[in-house]
């Protein structure tokens, strides 16, 4: 039977689609109803209430736009709710990880990259974790990273990896690949392995 993993604030699944190729059986909560979810099971729930019970490990995203400085640019953060204390106030005691942007408030977070995993991407995202990560290699730009903003939505989502979604709801993803790295790592954790360096996936 694979491990159970719960994955609250969904969305349409970045993440899950990762960590299943990790291993883990996932179980997505959303307040928002997400047709195009692509986890294993969906419920249309308050991500701050819905039961922790019977999950081996949990994985969060809280929205991010309270805390994203692109925000300031097209509107106030103090608009958007900031639920990453009051997530992580949950999770504790459990094996969880928290995930979000650039200048969320994560504790001794890792940076993950679409450049390096090969993604012709430059999406950088932060991951707090309950277990320690190993160290990814560093960011490996290249001019053309950026150029996926400038073809379009649905270029830029099915170069992160999110070919199940549309475009714009992309735009809240992260590229499954990070998922699937921080999910092997949670396995290990779980059958009592030592972690080491498990990049690449």
């Amino acid at each position: 039977m694979k491990p159970r993993l719960l994955d609250l604030f969904a969305g349409a699944g970045g993440a899950a689609k990762g960590y299943q190729r990790a291993g883990f059986y996932v179980v997505g909560v959303d307040i928002v109803r997400q047709p195009s979810y692509c986890g294993d099971e969906f419920h249309q729930a308050d991500a701050l209430t819905f039961p922790l019970d019977g999950f081996d490990a949990i994985h969060a995203s809280p929205p991010c736009q309270g805390y994203a400085n692109v925000t300031r640019w097209r509107g106030n953060q103090d608009d958007h709710p900031r639920l990453i204390e009051a997530t992580r106030a949950r999770l504790l005691g459990h094996l969880y990880v928290i995930e979000n942007v650039m200048d969320a408030p994560l504790l001794e977070p890792t940076m993950l990259c679409g450049s390096m995993f090969g993604l012709p991407i430059r999406r950088h995202r932060l991951f707090e974790c309950s277990v320690k990560l190993a160290t990814p290699p560093k960011c490996a730009h290249k001019k053309g990273h950026l150029a996926f903003i400038h073809k379009g939505e649905r270029a830029y989502a099915d170069a992160m990896g999110c070919t199940w979604m549309s475009g714009k709801v992309a735009r809240q993803a992260i590229p499954p690949v990070y998922a699937e790295w921080v999910g092997r790592q949670l396995l290990a954790a779980l059958e009592g392995q030592s972690q080491g360096d498990l990049f690449p996936v």
